[in-house]
């Protein structure tokens, strides 16, 4: 399986540089612009879309969110007839009015969606996107070097893993942690709860080994951590090298971020877009996207067609129903959470 970028699933406080990789594209009736990630798509579902319509696809890829939301502003939701980008910053060009509604007329196969990802936060009617790929946070641990098993976030906090620990560098995440183990939302808005957070994340402290984004995996491989909370590819890469791994979603419940595609609101191409859409909403075709690219897969009658070496690293266990999207936050909230961050790896002495 191809790998993308590192799926940040609270990219809401990430700081991304904008740059973009190929200039506006020209119209043309006989071409589909897709303006997304790189490699998002295997080669063959491109080709086998060209065949079927007629339709050459221009491929246009950006690295940062905000690039994409600068240059569908500047071509006033124009030039481009499918993105796909991640949950936060769709949000905005909701609100801007940079798309438009879906016609589900012309998409017979929208009903393969997973209903766990419909009515996202900046779709809540389902009227302008369709979900495509979901980065879950898991904890990932190796049973030869624990004493125990770990089936949640609380049983981190276990003195037998102390100085053993590897967890992403996303204060959202790490303190959402906390939060689900005191039984609230990842999306806490009232400081005086997640200062409380804080202090609980203070006593996890002495278990952390390493706080980083990249490579997780790879540490957890070596031995250099014997469990890690990650990012959804990290999972898969550390679970397809050595199947020996276990791999838990928290019971105290999972929080995700989503990628969505949507057409802009003046997109040369929308009858395309649609037609593509509705291309790898088919099953089969859905499979071969997700076993490329490596995150959960959203269209749930793909599920069973994914490849059972790794289907249980790119869909939901049946039954799972504690989910939440992680979402953006009050900026009392957003500074509450920096501040207990900041204690947090301070106490952890991996920086301030």
């Amino acid at each position: 399986m191809k790998k993308r970028r590192r799926f940040f699933v609270l990219a809401l406080l990430a700081v991304l540089l904008p740059c973009s990789v190929f200039a506006a594209p020209r119209r043309d009736a006989g071409r589909l612009t897709i303006y997304t990630w790189e490699e998002m798509f295997p080669q063959e579902i491109l080709d086998g879309f060209t065949k079927e319509t007629g339709l050459r696809i221009n491929y246009v890829n950006f690295d940062a969110n905000e690039t994409m939301l600068t240059r569908l502003r500047t071509a006033r939701g124009g030039d481009y007839d499918l993105v796909i980008a991640d949950d936060y910053i769709i949000e905005a060009v909701v609100a801007e009015g940079l798309l438009q509604k879906l016609d589900k007329s012309k998409l017979p196969n929208y009903g393969n969606i997973n209903p766990v990802y419909r009515r996202p936060f900046y779709d809540p009617n389902d009227e302008y996107t369709v979900p495509y790929g979901a980065g879950v946070q898991t904890i990932v641990y190796d049973p030869a070097r624990v004493s125990r098993g770990i089936s949640g976030y609380g049983d981190l906090w276990d003195p037998s893993f102390r100085g053993s620990l590897g967890v992403t560098a996303n204060p959202r995440v790490i303190t959402g942690m906390a939060l689900k183990r005191m039984g609230k939302s990842y999306n806490e808005t009232d400081p005086r709860v997640i200062a409380e957070a804080g202090r609980l994340m203070l006593d996890l402290a002495p278990n952390i080994r390493l706080i980083k984004d990249d490579f997780l995996d790879e540490d957890l491989l070596s031995g250099e951590v014997s469990a890690a909370v990650m990012y959804t590819d990290q999972a898969t890469r550390s679970m397809m090298t050595n199947p020996d791994l276990k791999m838990v979603f928290p019971a105290e419940g999972i929080g995700y971020g989503l990628m969505g595609a949507f057409i802009p609101a003046n997109a040369p191409n929308a009858q395309g877009a649609l037609a593509f859409l509705n291309y790898i909403l088919d099953p089969g075709r859905g499979a071969q996207c997700f076993e490329h690219l490596g995150y959960y897969c959203t269209f749930s009658a793909s599920d069973p067609l994914i490849d059972a070496e790794y289907r249980s690293f790119l869909t939901l266990p049946e039954g799972l129903s504690d989910t939440e999207t992680i979402r953006g936050i009050t900026q009392e909230a957003e500074e509450e959470h920096e501040r207990v961050w900041t204690a947090f790896k301070l106490a952890t002495g991996t920086g301030g």
